[in-house]
């Protein structure tokens, strides 16, 4: 028996968009499920700020296979621990936050991959079961993304793209507002600004961006380059409720 082959990682390899699709709140296998029809080649599970325990993603990630969508895990800590772990129970895809420094790349990848690449502990996994020569094989479907969302990230960009074995280098407007005095403010110019400058200095270097997208801005930054791209669903709950509400005044 193969590995499961990770799409998203085969895209980008390819040089082809990867979409992601986000929810505001916990998600649930049952909701993956439903919206594996959509088309979407990847599914974001929110471990860093939604209440999802260890032991509901394994269900969360049989469901994204069931639909050849990636299963992209964001996790709270950049620790070996909660990486490998969050590894062996599904995940095909870590996303690490506030990888500030060459250093913090370079602990989110040893942790992620097994040697010769790294020193993830040595564990069967999920995607793993009766799968031969796992190890090996995992070192080439699990991605590692990164997240660049603070201003000191942004200093230290070029050397963190020196970081071999990241797969995207994703640039969150949200967390790099905060970071630059302007909480709550993701589409200030200043803010924007800084997103299109990371954006076009991963791209230079001849990595992959990522960034988070909705249906007004997805084209420029699909021309500038960024090649993994993750939206909510909440905009599209929102419209909806709002034009069905409309229609029924009138």
């Amino acid at each position: 028996m193969e590995i499961r082959k990770n799409i998203i990682k085969h895209k980008l390899v390819a040089g082809e968009l990867a979409t992601v699709v986000m929810t505001p709140f916990p998600i649930t296998a049952d909701l993956i499920e439903y919206m594996g029809p959509y088309g979407f080649d990847g599914v974001w599970i929110e471990t860093e700020h939604a209440a999802i325990d260890f032991a509901e993603i394994p269900d969360m990630t049989r469901a994204a296979d069931l639909w050849n969508m990636t299963s992209v895990v964001r996790v709270n800590l950049n620790l070996p621990g909660v990486v490998y772990r969050t590894l062996d129970v599904g995940a095909q895809a870590i996303v690490v936050p506030h990888v500030d420094t060459k250093a913090d790349a370079e602990r989110v990848v040893k942790a992620a991959k097994f040697h010769p690449l790294g020193s993830r502990g040595n564990y069967t996994s999920r995607q793993g079961i009766g799968v031969e020569n796992f190890a090996q094989k995992a070192n080439d479907e699990t991605m590692v993304i990164v997240l660049i969302e603070d201003i000191l990230a942004i200093k230290n960009l070029d050397e963190i793209l020196t970081v071999e074995h990241v797969d995207v280098f994703f640039v969150a407007p949200g967390d790099l507002a905060q970071s630059m005095g302007l909480l709550g403010q993701a589409g200030h110019p200043d803010v924007l600004v800084k997103v299109d400058e990371a954006i076009d200095r991963i791209t230079g270097a001849g990595k992959i961006a990522g960034t988070l997208v909705n249906s007004g801005n997805v084209q420029h930054y699909l021309e500038k380059g960024v090649k993994f791209v993750t939206t909510a669903i909440a905009p599209w709950l929102e419209n909806g409720a709002k034009e069905f509400l409309n229609r029924c005044k009138t």
